[in-house]
Formats: C-alpha cells, structure tokens, sequence
C-alpha cells in the first residue's frame, strides 16, 4: 500500500503505552526522524480515520516511510529499518545472528504478542457472553503467554544482548511486549537471568526514554 509521500522522514501512528514503543526505539536506534500521531482503535478523540486509511484493522503500530509505503506489524517493521539501515546492526552481525533475531521476531509475534488481543478483547474469541466465560479466556491465556515466555528465554538466551553484541530489533521486541500481562513477574520468579537481561535492556539511554514516555513514573 502506498500512500502520499512524507516530507520529514517517518510517520509512526500510536498511542501511548502500546506496542508504536517499539518502532519508536527501532527509529531512534537507526537514527532516523520520525513525526508521531496519536491514533488508536479505542481511543476516539485521536486521529482514528487516519489510521484507518492506511491499516484498515486500525491497528497500531502503523508506519508510513518517507516514500510513503505503509507497513504495519512490529516484526515486520523492525525487520524494514534492520535492512535498509544495516549499518545500525539491528539484525545481527552475521546471516547466522539475522537467522535466530528473525526468528525470535517471528516467535514473539505469533506466540506473545497474539495472546494480548486475547487477554485485552476476550469477548472477540468467543461467541458466548457470561463473565465467567470471558474469565476463563483471560485466566488460560494469561497462561499460555507465560509459558511462551518461558519458552522464549530458554531458547534466546542474551550473548550478551538478544540481538548479539548490542542491543537490536529482538531486544527492543522483547522488552516492550514482555511488559504486559504480568510476564515480567512471572520471568522474575520463574527465568530469573532473562528478567535480569529485560531490565537491562530497558536501562539503556534510548530505550529508557522510550519506556519512561509511554509509561510515566508515578508519582506520589
């Protein structure tokens, strides 16, 4: 899908606290100028007919390139930035290192990522009404996405980052959909060393100025 060209670099659609984060620390790892709009599907005062003309499932993230192609999907655009912008290393150093990031992508996508529409809209998933029901839905999937979790750490252990010798596309993946849905205080308890590497991760400058944006420190 095409859509009008940008004239100042990319145009990132999200709302805060949601998964526009990581494109956000993806983008500023390449170094590159971004513009953001405040779009979201639950979110009725923001620019919701804008989004929707270009990701009809009004999905967030959704990115518009400076030549004015649409990508959405986290894995995908993150894939997007580590090939055009190799140099910034994003995928790894070697076709070996792009092999397992692509994977891990892949693997949080399909396996993480997908239980928290569950978990947020549980009466999309199910054609029957009763609270009970719906707790239900919530409860088994919280699960499963835990036991994905555990998965993930036992197969993507940091060397010393996920991404290989510096911080790239699997780390800023992780971090970010590793904060929903109770999973890092399930990792604390249950992958002690891989919770160690998410905070790690979330302490360096970028990605701390990402996470402190979308998600504030409380005050008092």
């Amino acid at each position: 899908m095409t859509a009008s060209p940008s004239t100042s670099g990319y145009v990132l659609y999200g709302t805060q606290g949601s998964g526009s984060a990581i494109v956000e620390i993806g983008l500023r790892w390449c170094g590159q100028e971004y513009r953001n709009v405040h779009a979201s599907s639950w979110e009725n005062a923001s620019e919701q007919d804008a989004l929707r003309a270009l990701n009809p499932l009004m999905q967030i993230p959704t990115l518009r390139t400076p030549e004015g192609e649409v990508l959405t999907e986290s894995g995908a655009i993150l894939m997007h930035l580590g090939l055009r912008f190799a140099e910034a290393g994003l995928l790894g150093d070697d076709a070996q290192q792009r092999d397992q990031i692509l994977r891990g992508l892949v693997y949080i996508a399909a396996n993480c990522y997908s239980c928290i529409s569950i978990i947020d809209y549980p009466e999309r998933y199910s054609t029957r009404t009763d609270q009970d029901d719906r707790e239900a839905i919530v409860t088994g999937t919280k699960a499963r996405l835990h036991k994905h979790w555990e998965a993930f750490a036992d197969m993507f252990p940091g060397r010393p980052w996920l991404s290989g010798a510096k911080p790239g596309a699997l780390d800023a993946m992780a971090v970010i959909v590793s904060k929903w849905s109770g999973s890092r205080k399930h990792l604390e308890a249950s992958r002690p060393e891989f919770f160690a590497l998410l905070q790690r991760i979330e302490a360096t400058p970028q990605v701390a100025d990402v996470c402190a944006k979308h998600w504030p420190p409380k005050t008092a």
